[in-house]
């Protein structure tokens, strides 16, 4: 059975993921993107599904572990009655190639591991072809299957039954490298990797990045290790920022709310390129907004909400039966059906963000601005039309309060860069529509006795979303409506302490099954807490969610207070980039977007 969500480390090169769990197995591993087919999928079922164990013979052994710094170097310390040995794991960057590297080198004593390889290339659909190669001085195992291939060094592997065992010893001093390089099955077996420089490298290209990173209030590490991640999903080729490197982690354990997030949200890209942005990173924004333009190319007016990593539109979801589901919850989904949903924030997401570059020094050029008019035109065109919502439900479309305001905001941003940064557009026209929606919002989006922004027209419920109305400057976050709705929020949303995104009882979502607070929210409400003076009760919220972290600092998309576990897919970019926002007003900025109230 796979481990607890939270006992899985991220290695990142970039391009790919690996998860490794507490006891040193790489349950995870997608090659050659964040999207691929599986190598390693245990995640979602058992070992049969493909792993690479490795761990002391000792079942005694201790572990702790650690990044090396700000990094993705992952360092497992183990100690047994008879010596002390660290696993160095890693997924070298810039390199050209796909390497998992597992570095054990002694410390003190001596320690015998064990390691236990399995490999279930395509989702564990395909039992590779594996023959050794090399010598007993540079023993190799090379395995093939399709497309696909891996070669695997460092250490002299048995076959037992459909999976390969072996044994290594380390004393004091002594390093061994085992590495799995991804190959095309069809191209020449790649060279051995030269682990020192690949090591060195990589340690400097994270440490480097990081040290751009200006922050010096509270949380500091939090906030370091959540742009870490959010650096992590951005692919180093593309420009495209995934929303995390798993599929089908469950909402509800056990339960069938489960989805593929291996894929470019515009909307959480645009709120993780504008975190990236608040804290100096503009060269991720301009890739981003190059990304953006390739993706959308051709009609604007067939903007999808989502996107492969190089812009890819055929994200049609399927089930797989080859995985059989995260300690059985099924099914096991590939693509995301939500591709095809109309959700009409998207847009003002978009403009918040590309409107955030252009206010931290990156000018448009005639194309970006250009697709900038023609997502306003698309907005306009669906001005009336009912949407999904931020939370992709997958019931009766709705006219969602969020999405109207996201679509003010989006008119607000063309009408601001006209006035305000001199580029051409139809201004009166936007102003216009941007007033329109204003009006309306507050004449059918407030509940008449509660006097609280509603989840959508006609509903007298609340919704986590509506904390963002202050976030993009719809209304002040000391707003009479603002401070009724968040009274609102904590009476029906807050029964564990955290934020829930709404009542799932409502039957809005169109699912079965019920699902765990949902990290970014209660972040969203630390914002606002702090944007309007309650600063106590937001230090309290904030301690609260950020012990939502595991060991090494990740986040998922949700958390069960009651059980202490975190649920669903993971790291998850909405939460890191909610508690870097989150920090950032604990420290007094106040808001996306102060400065429009």
């Amino acid at each position: 059975m796979s481990a607890p969500i939270e006992d899985y480390a991220l290695l990142s090169n970039c391009r790919t993921a690996a998860l490794v769990s507490r006891e040193g197995s790489v349950d995870w591993f997608c090659a050659p993107r964040f999207d691929s087919a599986s190598v390693f999928g245990a995640l979602l079922g058992e070992a049969e599904q493909g792993c690479w164990r490795l761990r002391p013979h000792d079942e005694a052994a201790r572990a702790t572990r650690r990044y090396d710094g700000d990094t993705f170097v992952l360092i497992t310390r183990w100690e047994t009655p008879s010596g002390v040995a660290e696993v160095h794991d890693l997924l070298p960057v810039d390199g050209g190639r796909v390497d998992l590297v597992r570095r054990v080198v002694g410390v003190s004593g001596e320690v015998e591991f064990t390691t236990h390889l399995r490999i279930r290339f395509d989702y564990a659909r395909a039992l590779p072809w594996v023959r050794q190669m090399g010598d007993l001085t540079a023993p190799a195992l090379h395995a093939t299957a399709g497309p696909d291939a891996l070669v695997v060094r460092g250490v002299a592997l048995a076959p037992h039954g459909h999976a390969h065992r072996g044994r290594l010893t380390v004393a004091a001093g002594e390093t061994r490298d085992l590495t799995a390089t991804w190959f095309p099955s069809y191209a020449p077996t790649p060279e051995p990797l030269d682990v020192d420089a690949a090591l060195a490298e990589t340690r400097d290209w994270w440490t480097q990045w990081a040290a751009s990173i200006a922050h010096d209030g509270p949380h500091r590490d939090e906030v370091v290790r959540s742009l870490l991640v959010l650096r992590a999903l951005s692919h180093q080729d593309t420009g495209g920022i995934v929303a995390a490197v798993t599929t089908s982690l469950p909402e509800q354990f056990g339960g069938a709310r489960n989805w593929d997030y291996r894929y470019v949200w515009l909307r959480d890209a645009a709120l993780t390129l504008e975190a990236l942005v608040n804290h100096g990173f503009l060269d991720v924004a301009e890739s981003w907004r190059l990304w953006l333009l390739r993706a959308v190319a051709g009609d604007p007016a067939e903007m999808q909400i989502m996107y492969g990593i190089a812009g890819e539109r055929d994200l049609a979801e399927r089930e797989l039966t080859s995985l059989p589901g995260y300690q059985g919850a099924a099914p096991v989904r590939v693509g995301n059906g939500a591709v095809d949903q109309y959700q009409a924030d998207v847009v003002g997401e978009v403009m918040v963000a590309l409107e955030a570059a252009r206010v931290a020094g990156l000018p448009d050029e005639p194309f970006s601005w250009a697709l900038q008019r023609a997502l306003l035109d698309g907005v306009a065109a669906n001005l009336d039309r009912p949407d999904n919502g931020i939370w992709e439900i997958r019931g009766e479309p709705r006219l969602f309060t969020q999405s109207r305001v996201m679509m003010w905001a989006a008119f607000d941003r063309g009408v601001r860069a006209v006035e305000e940064h001199g580029l051409d557009g139809p201004v009166d026209r936007w102003r216009m529509l941007r007033d329109h929606l204003r009006d309306e919002i507050l004449a059918r989006g407030v509940d008449a006795t509660g006097g609280y922004f509603i989840q959508h027209y006609d509903s007298h419920e609340v919704d986590a979303s509506l904390l963002v109305l202050p976030q993009v400057g719809f209304c002040a976050p000391d707003d009479p409506r603002m401070l009724a709705t968040v009274a609102e929020i904590e009476r029906q949303l807050m029964g564990t302490g955290l934020v829930d995104r709404y009542r799932t009882a409502s039957g809005v979502d169109g699912l079965a099954g019920t699902e765990h607070p949902f990290l970014a929210c209660s972040f969203w409400l630390v914002e606002q807490y702090a944007s309007s003076g309650r600063v106590a009760d937001a230090e309290k919220l904030m301690d609260l969610a950020c012990l939502a972290h595991n060991d090494v600092g990740l986040l998922s998309e949700e958390f069960d207070p009651v059980a202490g576990r975190q649920v669903g897919n993971t790291p998850q970019a909405f939460s890191h980039l909610a508690l870097v926002r989150a920090a950032d007003a604990l420290h007094g900025h106040s808001g996306r977007a102060a400065h429009r109230r």
